[in-house]
């Protein structure tokens, strides 16, 4: 009977565990996709941004801001002027290459579409949140960047942290807000409970090709969506290829060079670690 309940507890632990594994390639799926979306449109707004003020000086003093979104046949920039009767003042398309220099320009001014009219009524509600509630912290040397989504029929702005100096990049003091059909604010969370700034203009970034940060019990077990989207936006500036985020249980791995991630638990990860340093004895 002891011999059969200690076969059941191995059983039952096993299956617990290839569970937990299997949960943990789900959520790295699951952020992944998320952050794909959310990068998309940054991309977009990124290099659209330099593209406007380059090609578009006339039309600076119009502009009221910009959106941005996947089309299903290219990544979209828009900017709209800032007359009640709000128009599209530009549009700058981007192709799936990721390239930023493969763009087309059109300064045709239009009526926007009805999905840059959804992007504009949450952005315009967001900003309104922002405006009046404490929740979100400014600090300096920073802007709140709020970026509207529609994916899979979900309303969504997120609201990341940018700085405004060369060489730092920011993870943190982000939020998410979500919106019902009527653009009305559903629920509203911080992702980060904290502000990490990375600096990539000193003697040592010029050499490291990794980096790290911690997750705080507050902020989550694993990487966000907003700290993939800010690693792909500045890796082509950083040089990082990989980005390590450390919480009490567990340890997500992004790899720039693949654009994939890893989500092990910090007992497997030690495990491993281990394991290598047996493995580098034995061949010395």
């Amino acid at each position: 009977m002891k011999q059969l309940f200690l076969i059941i507890s191995f059983l039952v632990s096993s299956i617990n565990a290839i569970a937990q594994e299997i949960d943990l390639d789900k959520v790295a799926d699951s952020i992944r996709a998320e952050a794909e979306v959310l990068y998309r449109s940054e991309f977009a707004s990124w290099h659209g941004t330099d593209i406007f003020k380059e090609k578009c000086g006339s039309k600076l003093k119009q502009a009221g801001g910009y959106l941005s979104y996947d089309n299903g046949t290219n990544l979209i920039n828009v900017f709209y002027s800032a007359q009640a009767n709000t128009t599209v003042l530009a549009t700058i398309s981007f192709n799936y290459d990721f390239n930023p220099g493969n763009y087309k320009l059109d300064t045709t001014e239009r009526v926007m579409n009805s999905n840059e009219s959804a992007l504009y009524k949450i952005r315009a509600a967001a900003i309104a949140d922002m405006r009046k509630d404490t929740l979100y912290k400014l600090y300096n040397n920073t802007s709140l960047n709020p970026i509207p989504l529609v994916n899979k029929g979900k309303k969504m702005v997120y609201i990341l942290t940018g700085p405004s100096v060369n060489g730092v990049v920011i993870f943190g003091n982000d939020y998410l807000l979500n919106f019902d059909d009527n653009n009305n604010i559903t629920s509203k969370k911080t992702l980060h409970k904290n502000i990490i700034p990375i600096y990539t203009n000193t003697p040592d970034s010029k050499t490291t090709v990794a980096q790290m940060h911690t997750h705080l019990p507050e902020t989550g077990d694993f990487i966000t969506a907003t700290d993939i989207c800010t690693l792909r936006l500045y890796k082509p500036l950083s040089g990082w290829k990989q980005h390590y985020v450390t919480s009490k249980k567990y340890t997500s791995i992004w790899d720039g060079d693949k654009n994939d991630l890893l989500i092990m638990t910090n007992e497997a990860l030690k495990r491993i670690s281990e394991d290598h340093k047996e493995r580098s004895k034995s061949s010395n």
